[in-house]
């Protein structure tokens, strides 16, 4: 299945130098349509605004470490919730911890990355959650 370079993704993460690095990741394996949110919280209205808007994003790409709501509690939302719970939704983290990945996986995760990683690893994720 080849991916859809303008599917709609929404990438979280609280340090601002991390979300432009992961959209550029992005767009060099040929996405097009990236929008971003700082932590949780932020992202949680702007997926809700998105679905009333009937513009739903299609893949969310987060980090796990953040303030005021972890990615961790991001993906319960979602997945708790009847018009995201099937969203594709891949964690990144800092932290390789078993433990954290089994968290994850438990919470419905579709794929896990650890950081640091390259553009052909976040590629590689990306086609294992799609095929």
């Amino acid at each position: 299945m080849s991916l859809n370079a303008n599917m709609k993704i929404l990438v979280v993460d609280d340090m601002a130098t991390m979300r432009k690095i992961i959209k550029n990741m992005l767009g060099q394996i040929g996405f097009k349509n990236i929008q971003e949110a700082d932590d949780g919280a932020t992202a949680w209205p702007m997926i809700e605004s998105a679905i009333q808007a009937n513009e739903p994003f299609e893949f969310i790409v987060s980090d796990w470490n953040m303030p005021q709501m972890t990615g961790l509690e991001l993906l319960k939302k979602v997945r708790a919730t009847e018009t995201t719970k099937k969203l594709p939704f891949l964690m990144i983290t800092a932290e390789a911890e078993q433990g954290n990945v089994v968290i994850a996986v438990k919470a419905g995760v579709s794929n896990f990355i650890v950081k640091p990683f390259s553009a052909q690893v976040l590629k590689e994720k990306i086609d294992k959650i799609f095929n």
